[in-house]
């Protein structure tokens, strides 16, 4: 019998081992994303969140460790543009940045056709209004694929501003749409492998602490979800994602 079996105490975890960093957390995203970023962006790194909102990532995030460029499309929630930035557009020479941060809202609800029906009267009014036009859409990308087309399009401006070594870190959820199941976060990156050469280089996982709401759901056919993720993508390394078929 082992000795720390025999004296009644069990094995103590080393205390390096309460510092690693893991793929999966029931927690906040402002806690989760320090972590994040300090296992993959180096101390002064320059860093563009393009989608910086209410500055939520950054609660937790030391001040002065990294030069942070804040900027949202809406000009309120842009403290370094007055006018707002385009995460389509960015203001940003060719491989200016080390590190580049998306967090775009990703539901389909805001790309319907029907206007009574679109998304974002609330917090993401800007958001709709500009990227979605705030319009019903009667041609081009709408519902989900305009959720796609948004990431791909942010995906070819993050890698023209990254450096050679840069770090792309990117929000997004999986989605029911039209009744159909869409896993975003495959989708966006076999884009970003197959057409924009990043290589994947890690996963997280962020579980909402609270139950997500239902409303005016009848007969559940997908489970709901309560999970989202955490990209971290790399300029340099060769994408280890792509399946050739015969």
């Amino acid at each position: 019998m082992p000795n720390n079996l025999e004296n009644g105490s069990a094995e103590k975890p080393s205390a390096d081992s309460e510092d690693i960093v893991l793929s999966s957390y029931v927690a906040y995203n402002r806690k989760v994303f320090p972590k994040i970023v300090d296992l993959h962006v180096e101390d002064g790194a320059t860093i563009a969140d393009v989608t910086y909102g209410r500055g939520n990532f950054w609660t937790d995030v030391p001040d002065g460790k990294y030069k942070v460029y804040k900027t949202d499309i809406d000009p309120e929630k842009s403290p370094d543009s007055e006018e707002g930035v385009d995460c389509r557009n960015l203001p940003y020479e060719d491989g200016e940045l080390d590190c580049v941060v998306l967090d775009p809202p990703y539901a389909e609800g805001f790309f319907r056709r029907n206007k009574e029906h679109l998304a974002g009267n609330g917090t993401h009014s800007n958001f709709r209004s500009n990227y979605s036009t705030g319009n019903v859409h009667t041609g081009g990308s709408k519902y989900h694929q305009a959720v796609l087309d948004l990431y791909f399009e942010a995906g070819k401006e993050a890698k023209r501003v990254l450096s050679d070594d840069g770090v792309f870190v990117v929000k997004v959820g999986d989605e029911v749409s039209s009744n159909t199941q869409y896993l975003t976060h495959i989708q966006i990156t076999n884009y970003y492998e197959r057409e924009l050469e990043f290589y994947t280089k890690d996963l997280f996982v962020v579980e909402r602490h609270n139950k997500p709401s239902v409303s005016g759901m009848q007969n559940q056919v997908h489970a709901r979800k309560n999970h989202s993720f955490f990209m971290v993508y790399n300029m340099d390394g060769e994408p280890q994602n792509i399946i050739e078929t015969s």
